[in-house]
Parts: structure tokens; sequence; C-alpha cells
């Protein structure tokens, strides 16, 4: 079984769909299709390995063990029951089953997500006389069931703690970017590694970690275990030999051309905590600083920011003045470069007085965001009017 294609599910945030495709195809998945919300694929449980070690933005990897067509509660049991799980986990491993779905006919999903538990559990005392234990906090195996208006999909869960919990993360803001996420905005403003990079907004340094991690060509699981180590077909040896490669694979760590600045001592302290988490001393330059006041280090490169998000009417006026000035300050300093505001507040957008180049609807967990991308190009972006003796006059 460890070597036939198996069927798998990838979700990841919103609208980084596409990117997630693009970094499947790279690892050798077949059968790629993307829907909302994550992307289906196939391949082996190699490719299941190395998936869950090498994507840096999927939020999971699920493998589907089950499906079929339901009416009601007792047909999502009958189906879940058809599953043989002894063959994969054993009786002593603690269980937690997750339910989600989309037009969904049934009542309550806390009672499917019951009866998948039984069915389960029902297996386990019919076989062996008894029945796993339940544990919602860190359980050894995940069950996740998804319902559409007339089909159940069932997936094992191969990846235990989600994937943008990468295990550098020592530090954080108020509201902290998803790992996956910031990855994911990397690949779509498209800087690539060896281009300069500034966040003057870094906060707890979630795109600068990313970022270097990316151009040492670390892998994003390098440093965390996953749910597929406790399932009974796992291959230790074919695991270590693709956790070796990627070990061998790394660059070595010397400065690159990222740079973070804040305004506050406290996340610099944070991010400088994540960075050494990471192992990523000396590698990123950070300095105390308000943006406003920093200029481009290099001639062309990315800048790209997750900017403050107010939430008290005081904030929405502070940044409602803040706004129109970082604009000019673009202008000013940065012709040549790319630019990236992702963020959750319309007015920004409305404020900065630039024209965005792209819009892109992306989520932070819940919270509907935008990445907004500039291109800052020499002068003003708005054309002006040329003077009068350089227009040409009707005969």
């Amino acid at each position: 079984m460890h070597k036939r294609p198996q069927q798998f599910f990838a979700p990841c945030p919103r609208g980084l769909e596409p990117v997630l495709a693009s970094e499947l195809e790279q690892l050798g998945a077949a059968a790629i299709e993307s829907t909302g919300g994550g992307v289906g694929f196939r391949g082996d449980f190699n490719l299941c390995y190395r998936a869950n070690l090498h994507s840096r933005v999927a939020s999971r990897i699920l493998w589907r063990v089950g499906e079929g067509d339901y009416r009601n509660e007792d047909d999502v049991y009958r189906i879940a029951s058809g599953i043989h799980w002894p063959e994969w986990f054993g009786v002593e491993q603690t269980l937690r089953v997750d339910v989600s779905a989309i037009h969904c006919p049934l009542d309550s999903l806390d009672f499917v997500t019951l009866r998948i538990k039984d069915a389960v559990c029902d297996k386990f005392r019919a076989i062996s006389g008894e029945r796993p234990n339940v544990e919602t906090k860190s359980p050894d195996v995940r069950i996740y069931g998804f319902l559409t208006a007339d089909r159940v999909t069932l997936y094992l869960d191969t990846s235990g703690e989600a994937l943008f919990k990468r295990g550098y993360r020592k530090s954080q803001g108020e509201a902290p970017l998803r790992e996956n996420l910031a990855a994911g905005i990397l690949h779509l403003i498209g800087w690539q590694p060896g281009t300069p990079l500034l966040d003057p907004m870094c906060g707890s340094g979630t795109f600068l970690i990313e970022a270097a991690m990316m151009a040492l060509n670390i892998a994003p699981g390098s440093e965390r275990w996953f749910a597929f180590e406790k399932l009974k077909n796992f291959d230790e040896a074919a695991w270590e030999k693709i956790y070796n490669d990627a070990l061998a694979a790394e660059r070595p760590k010397t400065a690159l051309p990222i740079y973070g600045s804040d305004l506050y001592g406290r996340a610099l302290e944070d991010a400088r905590d994540n960075l050494e988490a990471a192992g990523l001393e000396g590698v990123v330059e950070l300095k105390q600083a308000n943006a406003l006041e920093v200029s481009a280090p290099a001639p062309n490169g990315v800048l790209l920011t997750n900017p403050p998000y107010a939430v008290r009417l005081s904030d929405q006026e502070t940044l409602a003045e803040l706004y129109p000035q970082l604009g000019h300050w673009l202008k000013q300093k940065f012709a040549g470069w790319r630019v990236g505001f992702f963020t959750a507040d319309p007015q920004l957008a409305k404020l900065i007085r630039l024209s965005p180049k792209r819009r892109i609807p992306l989520f932070n967990g819940a919270l509907e965001c935008r990445l907004f991308i500039y291109e800052m190009v020499a002068g003003s972006n708005r054309r002006e009017k040329p003077p009068a003796s350089e227009i040409p006059k009707t005969p």
C-alpha cells in the first residue's frame, strides 16, 4: 500500500490555491485539482511525507480513507463503520474527530461528529473489545469529515499540528500573520531569493523569517514532528532519507539582503526571539525606526508589510493620517521597488493615493484581507500634464 497512489487533500488559506497547486506539482503530485480552500492531489506516501516537510503554503495534508453518499446521520455512521480504522492506528492511541460542511442539510454537525466517533470506536470494540480514548487538545490521531449536500468524505490527518506551526514562533504580536499565508504572499508578490526585501513594520518578523527560510532552502517542517509518524503504515527508513536529503540541501546561513524595522522595541524583541528560535541570527538585519524615516536599502527590491490594523476609533483616525504619508514616502524613496500592503483595512487603498497594479483577496484565518501590489516608478504614479511648449499645435 505504501507505494500505491493515494488520494490527498491539502487545505490552505483562501486565495492561495494556485500557489499551493504549483508547489505540489513541483513536489511530484499528480491529478492536481484546486477547489475553494485547498487542493486535491494523488501520490504515494513518500509524496505525503515530502508535502508535509516542504509545503510552505498548505495548512495540513489529509489522506482520504473513505467516502460515500448520505441522506442522514445513520448513513454517515454506516460509511465510517465500513472503514478498517485498526489497520492504521492502535486502540491505545488517542483520537479526535472534526467535521466541516458546505450545503449540508443535516441539523447538527456536532451530532455528525459524534456519529463518526461512535463508528470508529465501535469498529475497535468489535475487533479488540476495547475502544480508543478521545483527546481534544493533543490527540495522536485526527479524523476529518467533510460533508457536501449529499456526500461525505473521511480523511486521516497526516500532519498533526497545523503546518503553519513551523516550531520557531516563540513570540507573537496581537494579530500574528500565519506563516503559510506569509509564504504564499511572498510568492504572489513575485519575490525571489536574492532580491532585497524590506518590511518596515515587521512586528514579530513573519515575512522576514519565511523569506529567509526560502532563501536558505530550509524545509519549513524540519523542526517539528508529524502525525504520519504515529500511523501503523509509517515507513521510517523512507522518511529518514527524505528528511536527511532536506537537511543536506540547506544553504549556509550567511547575511541576506532581508531587512526589517519597527517603531516599537517590543515588536523587534519578538522578531529577534523568533529569528533566534529559527536559527537565523545574523541572517536578517533589524533596526528600530519609524517607517516614514526608512530609506530603500537598494536601488530595486520588494517592500512587503502588514500595517497595523485599527480596532479602536482613535487608531482609525491615526491610520487615516498615516496612509497618505505612506504614499508620499514611497514615491519619494522607493522608485524602482515593488510594494505590497497586506491589510484588512479598506481605507488603505483609498487614502494611500497610489494606483495598485493588483488587488488580491485573501483571508488571515476568518478575517477578509487584501494584498495591494504597487509598482513604484520614478517620479509620481500619476501622469503629469506635459509643458504647454511640448503640446503640438493644430494647424
